[in-house]
């Protein structure tokens, strides 16, 4: 607990959340290095990736489920990758599309690994490594939506809800990832001050909008309508497992929400599942008043990884993602209330 990465953590989101979270994941030894003068970008990407997944377990039930599961178990978890959605399109004061968030990442040392076109989504999701932990740093899958290949009363839609965006970031922030694009570290006071900034930059950053734009949304791009109530949050977060069949086997015999079928690369070296998204309570504007639905929020994911040669195969695939995707597609569960 006397390193740069788990002090990085505790300022963020206190001491004991980041105790907790230490104790739930795998660290790599390269990046518990003591505190020294400056910190480094990988200590910063690990520690912004640390306080991403313990978002999400946070928001998903079943994967707090599980997450307690393995620590009863005396298990720490490996986190492979995190997912979020973005729309290329204006987006207020925000910045259209994955610059708003690979404005951050690139600083960070991450690097494109490749693009997955996703036409079946009418988007486009693109793989993020860090490039001097490649393996032990969660990658980042980003996605971009492209309105333009929807009708025009959906793009409307699109404008409507996206115009209040507002930028989580201040002049002073990008100052800071511009020096630590630079130096690729940072004095101490500097990271302090940035950390909490990137991780506001994971969030919906758009306001109140109309229940018919979202039912609009809804009726031809349930991706569109997921990222018109989370934003950039993370979609999914994802534990790196041995043995992806009997794991769902145990989650689907504890009556864990778990996906029916398993996706399998073309590679055949590539496995993924996950538990169906969380239903969670969002409010919208309809007739003068605020009212709330349930809607579906973020969820949990699982992949198992073969080997690439003498490699960890960290490559995805988009007939998997396309149907990972698919866990947040249902529809909202309960009509309109006044809140």
């Amino acid at each position: 607990m006397d390193t740069a990465l788990f002090r990085l953590l505790a300022s963020a989101m206190g001491e004991n959340a980041a105790r907790e979270t230490f104790a739930q994941l795998e660290v790599a030894p390269a990046l518990l290095k003591p505190a020294g003068e400056t910190v480094s970008r990988a200590e910063l990407a690990q520690a912004l990736n640390m306080a991403l997944f313990r978002d999400v377990t946070l928001r998903v039930p079943a994967a707090a489920a599980y997450v307690a599961d393995q620590q009863r178990a005396g298990q720490k978890l490996v986190f492979d990758h995190g997912a979020l959605r973005t729309v290329a399109w204006p987006c207020g004061a925000l910045p259209p599309g994955e610059a708003a968030i690979t404005r951050v990442l690139r600083p960070l040392g991450f690097e494109l690994a490749s693009p997955y076109p996703l036409p079946k989504l009418k988007m486009t999701g693109r793989a993020w490594c860090h490039a001097d932990h490649p393996e032990d740093i969660a990658q980042f899958f980003v996605s971009e939506l492209h309105p333009e290949l929807f009708s025009r009363g959906f793009q409307a839609a699109v404008t409507r809800v996206l115009s209040t965006s507002r930028d989580p970031l201040q002049p002073s922030d990008m100052a800071l990832l511009e020096q630590l694009a630079r130096d690729r570290s940072l004095p101490w006071p500097a990271a302090l001050q940035l950390l909490p900034a990137m991780i506001r930059c994971f969030d919906r950053q758009h306001g109140l909008f109309p229940l018919e734009d979202y039912q609009a949304l809804l009726l031809e791009s349930a991706e569109m309508a997921w990222i018109a109530t989370e934003g950039n949050a993370f979609n999914h977060a994802t534990d790196r497992v041995v043995d992806l069949n009997a794991l769902a086997a145990t989650q689907k015999a504890l009556g864990r929400p778990i996906k029916d079928r398993i996706e399998v690369s073309a590679s055949g070296r590539v496995l993924q599942t996950a538990f169906r998204a969380a239903q969670v309570r969002r409010e919208f504007l309809s007739e003068g008043r605020v009212v709330g639905m349930e809607v579906p929020g973020s969820f949990y994911e699982f992949i198992q990884r073969g080997r690439d040669g003498d490699k960890l195969d960290l490559r995805f695939d988009a007939a998997n993602a396309t149907g990972i995707f698919k866990m947040t597609a249902g529809a909202a569960t309960e009509e309109a209330v006044a809140c």
